[in-house]
């Protein structure tokens, strides 16, 4: 079940990770990479194509109050978006060698869509107060977006703010 269905967690926003799909990881490999980062986190629905890839997962961690829906895309739709994409990430580029960077995503076929969710937690303090505190910590979401790309050979990219995450620029 994904969290958009949770009445318990509030999307928040969406991330990608751009890679080769011939280093697309296997399903198995990225559980128990996740597992060991964190013994805390909670893994659920890991699905895996017919090769033992993995498709999709929802992970989520409540300690920091965040979870998230991780789903691939493969094919003609990532290479629609890219063009796009590639358009928005050069009109904030500054430099030659990211401009650069940017062009060779062009080289990348498969993505990961990452679906940030906070969990909502009702304090019943005021009712003036909507009953919601911001708890939720990010800092597990860049950790997992992180090490999912280093698995694929991938780049995060933050759509939303038209940037490429990974600090290599």
């Amino acid at each position: 079940m994904s969290l958009f269905e949770n009445d318990e967690y509030q999307w928040r926003e969406t991330y990608f990770i751009l890679f080769p799909q011939e280093k697309l990881p296997a399903a198995e490999s990225v559980v128990k990479t996740l597992q060991q980062m964190n013994s805390r986190y909670l893994i659920r629905d890991p699905r895996a194509d017919e090769s033992g890839r993995l498709e999709s997962l929802t992970l989520e961690s409540p300690d920091d109050y965040s979870a998230l829906d991780l789903s691939l895309v493969r094919g003609e739709e990532v290479a629609e978006q890219l063009a796009d994409l590639i358009k928005d990430l050069l009109r904030s580029a500054s430099s030659a060698r990211e401009k650069q960077r940017i062009r060779d995503l062009a080289k990348l076929d498969c993505r990961f869509d990452v679906y940030h969710f906070e969990q909502l937690v009702f304090t019943g303090r005021d009712e003036e107060d909507d009953g919601e505190d911001d708890f939720m910590d990010p800092g597990a979401l860049l950790a997992v977006m992180e090490r999912i790309a280093d698995l694929c050979g991938g780049v995060i990219i933050d759509p939303q703010a038209n940037v490429i995450l990974d600090g290599d620029q």
